[in-house]
């Protein structure tokens, strides 16, 4: 193995060793100019000459020595081989006229791009380089001439940037140093704190066990006192005695009445002995296995890891709403950097720059008023006292085409309590379709009846663009999202008739005679059927509704109900847009009579739900103002 002098990567050559590799010839020729330079005047002497030899005045390739003119003519005579072998300056280090293949020994002629290797014509039409891109020797010099020039021609020309980058690098080192010793003297400090904590645990612990032995041992030795006063001759069991010899009789009964209890007592303890105290110390035992785990991985605080970005609860609306999370094993994040910009910007103003945002708190944030139809690129890293952490991966969102228009449900129009429910926010109604359903069922084959319910937005649109978002069950029977004019919706579904002719249809936006009606006339109402999980893009009530493409009415055809439906009118225009809400694809767009105030309207026929999507305003999370200033929290 030989260590490569470019990259310090490992390079095995083989059994041929250093003889399968290039000579580098120009490096000989750097080193024999240095040589030249630095020479004090020291002659090249001729090295076949006796002795003493003359100054050198030629030197031969082929013979790889260096002659005085007599020598030279000698070694090279007229009319041989050595006749023709061309005469050179002098030289110690004598170099091949030119590269030759340590292969093949034949000089190279072509350069393998494949391989970037210098080749002659005996590899060229070997199998090595079938195949593989190789050009003549001269355009590779060329082409590595010209962009060496380049590369030199600008790093000469930017000779202060590199002076600049030199002093930054100094003080670089410097700080390094000055910081590496700061560090040290941290870490010292805090190991001699902990062995100052230590060492006073240690001094409490002994002097609890001190304290312990010491009581232990006093009782012990009242004990052992108490045992000796009943050795005979000695003690307690001494004076019985003398007591035992006493004749006279009240004196006696004086002496023995108290002695008899305590006689007792030592016969008790004697019968019952125990010592008064353990001398085993086991409750002094220390667990430190916690604490060694800990102290063995004592290690210097790690920066965060990349956050993960929650996709499902990030999202696009009226605002930007952005959520992540720190992986399981990751050092914890004291605050957090929020990163974002726009990607959709026109080539011709360059690349937008990251705007920042620093110390974010907790795991989401808010981006307020970001720019409608735009596309926003957004990431997130973590800090703590050790540094920056590594950013987490992009997230790119669509932002609305439109500003998002905020509405409450109204039941007060064509809604029947008995079927519809709406939520106390207003936000969520469901259909219901009970009793009259099953008995329309019944009624199948006889005539149908059918209840439409309608509910109202209540804000209406008198200018320009608005976007709003709804969420459909996707076990609904029927139903239709979409705008109309206000005055025709409470005209149309006020008192909510039922459906009877099989030509009556809610969306059509006339009564049961609309096809006398011209068709040059933008239909007042504009509604997309879902039923059952399916979008409804069909020619007939659809088209009849205004629903029609660009070019002319939608065939018929049911496409997947997406999580979230967006509807986009542009009042000026006369236009409505449905949109897939998630991913900003166009399902669908129609003309709609825009001569009076249009707000939003939903129909039921069935069972049914819909939930309007809640303005990411009204989530209770850290705000950051896009394009402004945000104060912190």
């Amino acid at each position: 193995m030989f260590p490569c002098p470019a990259c310090q990567g490992d390079v095995e050559l083989g059994e041929r060793g250093l003889a399968g590799l290039f000579r580098n010839l120009t490096l000989e020729r750097v080193v024999e100019r240095y040589r030249q330079s630095v020479s004090v005047g020291g002659a090249i002497l001729c090295q076949l000459c006796k002795p003493p030899p003359l100054e050198a005045t030629k030197g031969c390739t082929e013979c790889r020595a260096t002659f005085c003119n007599e020598c030279f003519k000698l070694f090279h005579p007229w009319g041989t081989q050595k006749a023709q072998h061309e005469p050179t300056l002098p030289t110690l280090s004598f170099r091949p006229k030119g590269l030759m293949c340590p292969d093949h020994k034949e000089e190279v002629t072509h350069y393998c791009k494949t391989c970037q290797r210098l080749v002659c014509q005996l590899c060229r039409v070997r199998r090595t380089h079938s195949g593989h891109k190789i050009t003549p020797v001269l355009s590779a010099y060329q082409a590595l001439k010209d962009k060496l020039t380049k590369s030199l021609t600008y790093i000469l020309g930017n000779q202060d940037t590199v002076q600049t980058q030199i002093c930054e690098l100094e003080e670089t080192v410097r700080h390094t140093e000055v910081s590496g010793q700061q560090a040290k003297e941290e870490v010292s400090q805090l190991v001699r704190g902990l062995g100052a904590v230590l060492e006073e645990k240690r001094a409490s612990l002994l002097q609890a066990i001190e304290e312990c032995q010491q009581e232990r041992l006093a009782r012990l030795s009242t004990q052992l006192q108490e045992h000796q006063s009943l050795l005979d001759g000695s003690g307690l069991v001494g004076y019985a005695q003398e007591v035992l010899k006493e004749t006279d009789q009240p004196c006696f009964v004086q002496a023995a009445k108290q002695l008899h209890n305590r006689i007792a007592r030592a016969t008790e303890a004697l019968q019952t002995f125990r010592p008064a105290a353990s001398s085993s110390f086991r409750h002094c035992q220390l667990d430190v296995g916690r604490e060694m785990r800990l102290l063995t991985e004592l290690s210097f605080l790690q920066v965060p890891e990349a956050p993960v970005i929650d996709t499902q609860r990030t999202f696009a609306y009226d605002q930007i709403f952005l959520c992540w999370r720190l992986p399981p094993h990751s050092p914890p994040a004291w605050h957090y950097t929020v990163e974002f910009r726009r990607t959709d910007v026109p080539a011709q103003q360059g690349p937008t720059r990251w705007q920042r945002r620093e110390e974010v708190r907790g795991t989401s944030a808010l981006l307020e008023n970001p720019d409608t139809g735009s596309v926003y690129v957004l990431r997130v890293r973590g800090c703590n006292k050790a540094g920056y952490g590594e950013y987490s991966e992009d997230v790119h969102l669509h932002t609305p085409p439109a500003p998002v228009l905020h509405f409450f449900l109204d039941g007060r129009w064509g809604a029947s309590r008995e079927r519809l429910a709406i939520s106390k926010d207003q936000r969520a109604v469901r259909s219901v379709p009970g009793l009259p359903l099953l008995l329309a069922a019944e009624r199948l084959l006889t005539g149908c009846h059918l209840s439409v319910d309608v509910v109202l937005g209540d804000v209406a649109v008198t200018q320009g663009r608005s976007y709003w978002a709804c969420a459909v069950d996707p076990a609904s029977y029927l139903v239709k999202v979409g705008v109309g004019l206000e005055s025709k919706l409470q005209e149309s579904f006020q008192g909510a008739p039922d459906v009877i002719s099989p030509r009556y249809d809610p969306d059509s936006g006339h009564d049961s005679g609309a096809e006398d009606a011209t068709v040059e006339a933008a239909p007042p109402f504009a509604f997309l059927t879902i039923g059952m999980g399916k979008i409804l893009l069909g020619s007939g009530a659809s088209a009849n509704a205004g629903l029609t493409g660009r070019d002319g009415p939608a065939a018929s055809c049911t496409v997947p109900l997406p999580p979230r439906l967006g509807i986009c009118l542009d009042y000026e225009r006369g236009r409505v847009s449905f949109l897939d809400a998630v991913s900003f694809r166009g399902l669908l767009e129609c003309p709609l009579d825009c001569s009076g105030p249009v707000c939003p309207a939903f129909c039921f026929i069935g069972g049914g739900a819909v939930q309007l999507q809640e303005p990411v305003g009204t989530k209770p999370e850290r705000k950051v103002t896009i394009g402004g200033f945000a104060k912190l929290d």
